[in-house]
């Protein structure tokens, strides 16, 4: 289960004097959700918690998105959206659409949106700015501008990475609801845009929509096949 253990280990790592009485850096959370679909966006979000004020119900039910139902994720994340209004908690999301995938690939596309989520929190609730970050797999964003470290796995680890992680697969899952209905067939309210059998199906009968991935092999494949 997360926790704030990694949270105040880099946050100590970051004091020039962690005898100070001073508060110690702020640090925010990053992940994405959506690197695997075939189509729509990839969301990223970057969230901060405070863990003296946070209440602790919701620190009790953060967890790894994955592990988590879309109703207990949903929960959550209406939690953190109350703990912002109250002040003990920032939250930013940025997303990169098909186009932007295809032309800097997947992976790349995922570190600049993490890099936007976390510039768009410039100042805490407290006044302070974020003094660093962790990031949720091995590879930090070359435009992020804090310090900060990678972790494995870090949405079952950190508290902070955890939030992250659910608040941008809510806000995917909520983007992905509202383009079903603007390109109907490829049945995304349901497998969002991963490449389910159904939705391999559909994209063979329908052809790619402007949202698929055309990078993708099975959207490539389908334009291939297209008359």
């Amino acid at each position: 289960m997360p926790d704030f253990s990694f949270e105040d280990a880099f946050a100590l790592e970051l004091c020039d004097d962690p005898q100070a009485p001073e508060a110690p850096p702020a640090l925010i959370g990053l992940d994405e959700a959506g690197r695997g679909p075939l189509a729509g966006p990839v969301v990223a979000a970057a969230v901060w918690l405070d863990p003296q004020a946070c209440p602790q119900g919701l620190l009790g039910a953060l967890d790894d998105s994955k592990r988590l139902k879309a109703k207990q994720r949903e929960a959550v994340f209406d939690g953190l959206c109350q703990a912002r209004a109250q002040g003990c908690a920032a939250i930013a999301s940025a997303s990169l659409d098909a186009p932007d995938i295809d032309r800097l690939n997947i992976l790349q596309a995922s570190l600049l949106a993490m890099a936007r989520a976390a510039a768009a929190i410039a100042v805490l609730p407290d006044g302070r700015a974020p003094g660093g970050a962790l990031v949720d797999g091995n590879r930090l964003p070359a435009a992020l501008n804090l310090p900060a470290r990678c972790l494995v796995g870090g949405d079952s680890r950190s508290f902070s990475i955890a939030a992250a992680s659910i608040v941008a697969k809510v806000e995917r899952d909520a983007l992905m609801d509202r383009l079903a209905t603007r390109h109907p067939g490829y049945g995304w309210e349901k497998n969002r845009g991963y490449g389910t059998r159904d939705h391999l199906a559909a994209l063979r009968r329908l052809g790619p929509s402007p949202e698929h991935r055309r990078s993708f092999r099975p959207v490539r494949e389908a334009l291939e096949i297209m008359p």
